[in-house]
């Protein structure tokens, strides 16, 4: 167990060395916060890198307008108990400008849309630096990414030409227009991910414990029940005892059938299963590169 924590110590420190780093190198740097447990994670660490002062760049979050309810609360609980700046990006407000348009249909989703707001807010904001919670071993695409990821002045990523990262040393040089996404957690594992929010005793949303909750079952991933899903007349609204391994837009989050009301429970169940965290995001499986193709054009 010693090991294990010293194992948990070492990342921390990586994390918040280029969480330094980029308040370092970049002059408007700026926290992607999306109300799930590596944002979560991400602005723990924002915190401890720079206290007692308070974390010096603002958080902000893209609403698709068809979050979880339960994540937007804890979302403006959190920042008022730090006392953090918050811009919130909207969906809504980019489909009302004809910037996207909405998808119809049983498959509609937001979730893609978020990049249009999110470049948008970037570009509002003139944020050099966006750090987000990805990590490595979510999905394949995500695999492929450095900790400073460049993005041209489009907001599209390059992964065949990404800058070396050795000894620990990061490029942060780039062109007018052109900005930096960052990932410090890059390294960590979703268990490790659990286990440290629970050594340090992290809040969490309640989405993430089990709960009872009205699902239907579409492909082999059961989805909460919401207006914002059109059902088809064969889908059978149930009852279920389930929790969420991440948290997004409500259209594409799948939930999982679970027992685990601590996160003890949570740690055990990671630890056992063989299916990823990911492995419930409807939107994951529109296509074999659909991560990839979506971080090109701009995604988190």
């Amino acid at each position: 167990m010693q090991y294990h924590l010293n194992h948990l110590k070492e990342l921390e420190a990586e994390s918040i060395f280029i969480i330094r780093e980029v308040a370092a190198q970049f002059e408007n740097p700026v926290l992607m916060f999306s109300g799930g447990k590596d944002s979560i994670l991400m602005t723990h660490l924002a915190m401890k890198a720079f206290y007692p002062a308070r974390i010096p760049f603002p958080l902000l979050h893209i609403d698709t307008g068809h979050n979880f309810q339960e994540t937007i609360e804890f979302r403006d609980q959190m920042v008022e108990k730090l006392g953090a700046r918050l811009i919130v990006g909207s969906v809504q407000e980019a489909i009302d400008q004809g910037l996207v348009t909405e998808e119809k249909g049983f498959n509609a989703s937001r979730n893609g849309l978020q990049t249009t707001a999110l470049l948008e807010a970037l570009e509002k904001g003139k944020f050099d630096a966006a750090l987000g919670g990805a990590r490595r071993d979510e999905e394949k695409a995500r695999a492929k990414e450095r900790f400073f990821s460049h993005r041209d002045e489009f907001g599209q990523w390059d992964p065949k030409n990404q800058r070396p990262e050795l000894w620990n040393l990061f490029n942060g040089k780039k062109q007018f227009g052109e900005h930096f996404r960052v990932f410090p957690i890059s390294n960590w594992t979703e268990l490790d991910v659990w286990q440290y929010l629970a050594a340090e005793k992290v809040e969490l949303p309640n989405l993430y414990f089990a709960h009872t909750r009205k699902v239907f079952l579409r492909d082999g991933v059961y989805l909460a029940d919401t207006d914002f899903i059109a059902k088809r007349p064969t889908e059978e609204i149930i009852d279920m005892q389930v929790r969420c391994r991440t948290i997004g837009d409500m259209t594409c989050t799948g939930v999982w059938p679970s027992s685990a009301t601590t996160i003890e429970g949570i740690i055990e169940e990671v630890a056992t299963t063989r299916q990823t965290e990911r492995g419930g995001r409807t939107d994951d499986k529109r296509s074999e590169t659909s991560m990839e193709d979506r971080k090109k054009q701009g995604y988190f």
